[in-house]
């Protein structure tokens, strides 16, 4: 199945505040989804015939600060969940995104909020953890979310782009 198709069944179950840009003319194509509605669409194309996406292959979180203005293809800071999916069964996939702004309502330190997919495959328990952990992502529902990388007492999230690196963690010199 191509991903206009899968792309099209989503619409026709969840409708366009749902399912948001199909993005296709790349090297790795991907729909978006509404982040509120992410968990939904994941049962969706895990249980449904015809699609039964059944192995998350990925879940990554990715940060965009843009602070070049001379940038190709500029965008306002957000961050994003990707989603890599597979069907053993019918040798297809697809790649969902979902965007959420930098911080929850605004409020710098807010972490933003998607809801969990880890009732849904569970291997997520533990790529969520990780997104949680290096970009800042909270993901509602998770059964543990808690860091998987850094020590329980880190401050911050490393892979954000606007992070600073401390100059010492508990008496030893950082840079």
């Amino acid at each position: 199945m191509r991903i206009e198709d899968i792309h099209q069944r989503l619409l026709d179950r969840f409708g366009a505040d749902a399912v948001r840009e199909l993005k296709t003319g790349v090297k790795d194509p991907w729909i978006e989804i509404a982040a509120d509605r992410i968990a939904d669409v994941a049962a969706f194309l895990h249980d449904e015939p015809g699609i039964a996406l059944d192995a998350l292959n990925d879940l990554c979180g990715s940060d965009f600060l843009e602070t070049d203005p001379k940038k190709k293809t500029p965008c306002d800071p957000h961050v994003e969940v990707v989603y890599h999916l597979y069907s053993y069964a019918n040798k297809h996939h697809c790649k969902l995104k979902v965007k959420v702004p930098r911080w929850l309502n605004g409020e710098a330190g807010r972490l933003p909020q998607v809801p969990s997919v880890s009732h849904v495959w569970g291997i997520a328990d533990w790529h969520e953890r990780e997104a949680y952990d290096l970009v800042g992502i909270e993901f509602t529902g998770h059964p543990n979310l808690r860091r998987i990388l850094c020590p329980e007492d880190w401050e911050g999230h490393p892979l954000r782009k606007d992070y600073e690196f401390p100059l010492e963690y508990h008496g030893v010199r950082g840079k």
